[in-house]
C-alpha cells in the first residue's frame, strides 16, 4: 500500500472517531456536542464575534480584528442536517471565511428540526435576508455560503428569492451541499463504507425530521433544490470531497446548473470527507482559499 494510501486510511479512521464523539442519537447531546467543537476550534485571535438579534433570531457577527473590506458581507448558513448545528458550531467555517476573506460573516441560528420541521429553517432565512437588505445592503453586496444542510437553504433560499422576483445574490458559495433528500445519487450506495461521517440511516433521520408531517414531496425544490429551476442564477462555486456519499449531490448540482447556463465551478478533493474544512490541516485551509479566491473573482 503507498504511503499517501496509507496516510490517508488512517486520517478518515480518526475523523470517524472524532465524529463519533460528537453524533448522538439524543439530538440534544448532538448539538451540544457540535457547540463544543465550535468553541474550540473557532476561537481564533484573528476574529471577533458580536451578538445580533434579527426579529427575534439569534445571530452573530464574525469579523477580523483589522481593517477590512465592509462593502460587502458573506450570509453563512451552517449545516446540521436541519436538525443540528449554530453559530457557535459554525465558527469553525465562520472564523476562517472572516480570515480568508477580510469580509464580516454573518451566521443565524434557524429554527431546528423535529420541533420545527420544513419551512421554519427557509422562513428564517429569508427574515434574515431581509434584516441584511434594512442595514442598507443591496443583494449584490451578499455572498450565500453553505455547508451541507446549510448549503441547501443557501440554494433555497436563492429559488425563493427568485420565484418572488426579487434580486439576487452577488454569488454563492457550497461545500459538501445536500441538494437531494430523495438521495438519488449514485454515491449514496458507492461512497456507503467509505464515508467517515455521513451513514444512510442518519440521512434518512434527517429527512424525517425536516419533513415531519408536512406532507410536501421530497422533490420539492425547496426541500431538495436539485430539482429547481436555476436559470438566471448568480455564479457559484461547490467544493466536495471524494469520500462522502453526498458527492453526487454535488456532481449533479453541477450539472444542472451547467446546463441552465449558470457560471458554476465544481472542485472534487481528492480522499476528503464531508465539510471537510472545518478541520484544522493544510487541505482544509487551501479549499477555504480557493473559496476566498472565487468571492474576490465575483467582487471585482
Amino acid at each position: 500500500m503507498a504511503f499517501n494510501e496509507k496516510r490517508n486510511q488512517n486520517l478518515m479512521q480518526l475523523i470517524k472517531r472524532v465524529h463519533g464523539m460528537v453524533e448522538n442519537t439524543d439530538i440534544e447531546k448532538h448539538r451540544q456536542s457540535q457547540d463544543h467543537i465550535g468553541a474550540l476550534f473557532g476561537n481564533s485571535r484573528e476574529v471577533s464575534y458580536t451578538e445580533v438579534d434579527m426579529d427575534g433570531i439569534h445571530g452573530e457577527w464574525a469579523c477580523v480584528n483589522r481593517a477590512h473590506m465592509k462593502k460587502y458581507v458573506l450570509l453563512y448558513c451552517h449545516g446540521g442536517g436541519y436538525s443540528t448545528g449554530s453559530c457557535l458550531y459554525g465558527r469553525t467555517l465562520t472564523a476562517k471565511l472572516a480570515a480568508t476573506t477580510s469580509m464580516d460573516v454573518l451566521s443565524f441560528d434557524y429554527r431546528l428540526a423535529p420541533e420545527h420541521p420544513y419551512p421554519a429553517a427557509l422562513q428564517d432565512a429569508m427574515k434574515v435576508w431581509n434584516y441584511l437588505m434594512l442595514l442598507g445592503y443591496g443583494a449584490r453586496d451578499i455572498i450565500l455560503v453553505g455547508d451541507s444542510a446549510g448549503g441547501n437553504l443557501a440554494l433555497a433560499l436563492t429559488l425563493k428569492l427568485k420565484d418572488e422576483d426579487r434580486l439576487l445574490p452577488r454569488g454563492i458559495v457550497l461545500m459538501s451541499p445536500w441538494t437531494d433528500l430523495t438521495s438519488s445519487g449514485e454515491t449514496h450506495e458507492t461512497n456507503a463504507r467509505i464515508d467517515p461521517v455521513l451513514d444512510k440511516e442518519y440521512i434518512n433521520r434527517m429527512i424525517a425530521a425536516y419533513t415531519a408531517g408536512i406532507g410536501e414531496k421530497l422533490d420539492n425544490p425547496y426541500i431538495s433544490p436539485l430539482f429547481g429551476d436555476f436559470e438566471g442564477f448568480p455564479p457559484t462555486y461547490i467544493q466536495v470531497g471524494d469520500n462522502e456519499i453526498l458527492l453526487s449531490d454535488s456532481i449533479q448540482l453541477h450539472r444542472r446548473m451547467v446546463e441552465a447556463n449558470v457560471s458554476v465551478r465544481l472542485d472534487h478533493f481528492e480522499g476528503m470527507w464531508h465539510v471537510f474544512q472545518m478541520s484544522p490541516f493544510k487541505t482544509a485551509y487551501e479549499a477555504m482559499d480557493k473559496n476566498a479566491e472565487f468571492i474576490y473573482d465575483i467582487c471585482r
